[in-house]
């Protein structure tokens, strides 16, 4: 197997900006921030519709009125740098759902991100500290608390029995709070989208609901004002409207108790860091491989390195499974558990190989 990794300058910022111009996570209304102090804003607008007529008492306003209180501002503040490497105080808004009562808020960890501190801006007009309980960047969600209990909660639904063509209700803060709480309204346009994020893969809702910068974080509801999903991304691309994606709740809660629990998300891993041409290409080298993926650095004391494995070995298959991208390898090894045992099958110098490599919890410092 003719194998050729050399450097290629000039790709990797093209294809990060090609990227950035297609899928945008919907994430955060970024501002500058000039104060610190935790204040209020105007109460969201409640409703009685006991009086409405059946005809306006849609299950769109039933299910508003359910889940609107819910959802919550998340303000992230943070440091950056300027152009002369000063410090730079800034502000990007998201949205949360409150889970629990006690104050537990399920939100994008592209929201919280690198947060110095975190507001909450409650329905009822109340801004709270958040504390973050723990992040997981590999589904792009978080979990933050607030020091409250008797917080209204959002039920949440079952993401499994979603079908195609059913109504999907967005309600979160685009554009920032002025607009806290917006509704919007669209159909379940497909399940089980896979979205290419860096070398993760992550299976989403996909809706034609509006979603907005803001909206990151916020409720995806059906019909029956069930939250079925917490809204992340979204296409943004010429000519192309409607395509924004939600993470089915299934997927939420097993992540959100996890991320209570320990603070972190415990993933298996082989302990190697592989290329296929495609990511190489992004960091500007040049990969000449037809299967497999490319092991260009290992943990020399991890599952691989004490199964024997070298730098440029070309991983084949996992449990006859076949991968061909480290996405491929990535979602394969997230199928399973810490202390599995998987079948290894690999190229070293043009001769297969097969062993058998322990799976062992990422260190906090590879996820």
């Amino acid at each position: 197997m003719n194998i050729q990794c050399k450097k290629r300058k000039g790709l990797a910022l093209t294809a990060v900006a090609v990227f950035a111009s297609f899928v945008i996570f919907g994430g955060c209304s970024m501002g500058t921030a000039a104060d610190n102090t935790v204040g209020g804003l105007k109460p969201a607008q409640s409703v009685d519709v006991s009086g409405l007529s059946e005809a306006r008492n849609t299950p769109v306003v039933r299910a508003a009125k359910a889940v609107g209180p819910a959802v919550v501002g998340i303000t992230n503040k943070a440091v950056a740098r300027d152009w002369f490497n000063n410090p730079v105080e800034t502000e990007g808004v998201g949205s949360g759902v409150i889970f629990r009562s006690d104050g537990y808020i399920v939100t994008n960890n592209h929201v919280i991100s690198g947060a110095k501190e975190i507001i909450v801006s409650l329905s009822d007009g109340r801004s709270l500290k958040g504390k973050l309980i723990g992040q997981d960047e590999f589904t792009d969600l978080a979990v933050v608390k607030v020091d409250e209990n008797n917080l209204p909660t959002a039920t949440f639904g079952n993401s499994d029995t979603v079908v195609v063509g059913e109504p999907a209700i967005a309600i979160g803060n685009p554009l920032g709070l002025e607009f806290q709480g917006s509704v919007t309204v669209g159909v379940i346009s497909a399940l089980n989208r896979t979205l290419d994020l860096s070398d993760k893969r992550v299976k989403l809702l996909q809706t034609d609901a509006a979603i907005s910068p803001g909206n990151s974080g916020g409720a995806l509801v059906n019909a029956d004002g069930e939250v079925i999903g917490i809204n992340s991304a979204k296409v943004s691309a010429a000519a192309v409207e409607g395509m924004g994606f939600s993470i089915p709740i299934n997927t939420v809660q097993t992540i959100v108790n996890e991320l209570i629990e320990k603070g972190y998300v415990a993933r298996p891993y082989l302990g190697v860091s592989v290329f296929d041409p495609m990511t190489a290409a992004r960091y500007g080298y040049q990969l000449n491989i037809d299967k497999g993926v490319y092991i260009f650095r290992l943990t020399l004391d991890g599952p691989c390195g004490k199964a024997g494995f070298q730098r440029g070995d070309i991983i084949l298959a996992i449990d006859g499974e076949e991968v061909n991208s480290v996405a491929d390898l990535r979602n394969k090894i997230a199928s399973y558990k810490v202390g599995d045992k998987v079948t290894v099958t690999y190229d070293r110098n043009d001769t297969k190989h097969k062993a058998e490599v322990t799976l062992e919890e990422m260190p906090q410092e590879d996820r």
